[in-house]
């Protein structure tokens, strides 16, 4: 099959979504599928307001419609709402094409973050975005549930995995500081409300591996936190095995990646109760969930290895490709 994905999300970008659509093409082309990603770096870009390190298309119109018509795709996926996916969504509609989307991040929450816009204006723009959609992927039933509620129709669940070979236990003594050490992994943002987990009174040392906004900023007002900047392959999967718990304070993310791979790595996760975390988490006793962070810290400091391994374990990239190719559709004109 000759799938083409659209995604304004991609590298040199570090996050959950990049890393799933990598995965996810790399396991479509070892299963014998023609991929075509339509990305940034295929077109003029400027940086994003607020956030430069994330490239924008500028007017990707006739380009996306040229490379949908020399590629010849069986399938159009659109991973993202920003211009490249708002082009490839015109393209099928003017053309009667049929496509599926998927629902990564809540913009309507990073949105009202950072700028005070109600999320129900957002909520209604991206409702009309995957109004057209023949089915909207999503990573959780919690998620799915949320959706539903906002009036999103045609629903169909891709969950996620991890590499257990990448991210698996290892020496702690790649970091030497006074333990026990807390670990942050994403984005440094306002919408990851890392600042709930930076201004926790715990014992150790605290660790923020990743880039972002927030940086320089959180830098100067934190600085007993090792911040140490993105890591990816191997580098990360030593800070993940190294630390004592990983804390994760956002209540707004779809999935959490990083989740999976902090418990592949042997580290225990503490988080909020909310959507991501419950069904990552849930009932497996491989983290702790409160409302009082810092309680879950401490709790999730006493919980072995083995079991967050064992959990991890069971998410694999081969079931989650599958799910995406069945969610798929033909790009045959609607009717």
């Amino acid at each position: 099959m000759k799938i083409l994905i659209v995604s304004d999300a991609w590298l040199p970008q570090i996050n959950g979504v990049v890393r799933t659509l990598l995965t996810t093409r790399q396991f479509l082309e070892t299963m014998g599928h023609q991929v075509l990603m339509v990305t940034p770096d295929l077109f003029k870009t400027i940086p994003c307001p607020t956030y430069p390190e994330i490239r924008l298309a500028l007017r990707p119109t006739k380009k996306i419609e040229q490379l949908v018509q020399e590629f010849d795709p069986d399938t159009i996926h659109i991973a993202t709402e920003g211009p490249l996916g708002l082009a490839a969504r015109l393209f099928c509609a003017r053309q009667r094409k049929r496509f599926t989307t998927s629902f990564h991040t809540k913009f309507p929450e990073y949105v009202h973050a950072r700028f005070g816009i109600p999320t129900r204006w957002s909520y209604r723009l991206l409702r009309w975005f995957h109004g057209l959609s023949s089915r909207v992927m999503v990573a959780t039933q919690s998620l799915r549930q949320e959706l539903e509620t906002q009036g999103f129709q045609n629903l169909a669940f891709w969950s996620r995995g991890v590499d257990i070979h990448l991210f698996r236990p290892q020496a702690k003594d790649f970091l030497n500081d006074v333990r026990p050490i807390s670990l942050y992994v994403g984005r440094v943002a306002v919408e990851k409300n890392i600042e709930a987990f930076l201004k926790l009174k715990l014992a150790g040392t605290k660790y923020v591996v990743g880039h972002g906004p927030q940086l320089d900023l959180l830098k100067q007002q934190y600085p007993d936190v090792r911040f140490v900047g993105a890591k990816t392959g191997e580098e990360l999967s030593r800070y993940y095995a190294a630390a004592d718990v990983f804390v994760f304070p956002s209540r707004t993310d779809t999935f959490g990646l990083v989740l999976l791979e902090s418990l592949a790595s042997g580290t225990p996760v503490a988080a909020y109760p909310v959507p991501g975390p419950l069904d990552v988490i849930g009932e497996s006793g491989a983290g702790c969930l409160d409302e009082n962070l810092e309680l879950a810290v401490q709790r999730a400091l006493t919980i072995p290895a083995e079991r967050c391994r064992y959990h991890a374990e069971q998410y694999s990239w081969q079931v989650c490709t599958q799910q995406f190719l069945e969610n798929l559709c033909p790009i045959k004109k609607i009717s």
